[in-house]
């Protein structure tokens, strides 16, 4: 299902929908660290990260055709997870990704939002989201023994 997102209002459906974007530079230099510090780098697409965003707004749809109750055929939906579309997703869905790498000891970076260091001893694990893409930087031992448990 895709929700019909040019249909909500500013202030009414949605509040937030700004979500961080990595930089093309920061990228670069991730990928340059990572040459010069002999790093494993892995990426990660994420297919359903905009469907693991939580709403805060009430957001109701309509019966998508096709699948119309004809018991209750002008019923409508309450949205209680994120649904393709909405405008308020990508915002919710980094900051619900957000929220897990924290927890996981990880620090974030103070000029780009969307990159992610944890030291481990003298082990630096590094990661950079890109919208629904992760991209990992490491040495081997750590990705393997750490970051591992956290998925």
């Amino acid at each position: 299902m895709v929700a019909k997102g040019y249909n909500q209002e500013e202030g009414i459906d949605y509040d937030e929908t700004y979500a961080p974007i990595v930089r093309l530079q920061a990228i670069r230099l991730l990928l340059a660290f990572a040459c010069i510090m002999d790093f494993g780098l892995f990426q990660m697409d994420v297919k359903s990260i905009f469907l693991n965003g939580l709403i805060e707004e009430e957001v109701y749809i309509g019966q998508p055709p096709g699948f119309v109750d004809y018991e209750h055929p002008k019923d409508v939906y309450r949205l209680k997870m994120a649904l393709y579309g909405l405008k308020q997703i990508p915002r919710s869905s980094y900051d619900r990704l957000n929220s897990f790498i924290i927890k996981q000891s990880f620090t974030r970076g103070q000029v780009d939002k969307t990159l992610f260091i944890k030291k481990v001893n003298s082990e630096l694990l590094i990661v950079q989201i890109y919208v629904d893409d992760i991209i990992f930087g490491a040495s081997n031992e750590i990705l393997c023994k750490e970051f591992s448990s956290c998925m």
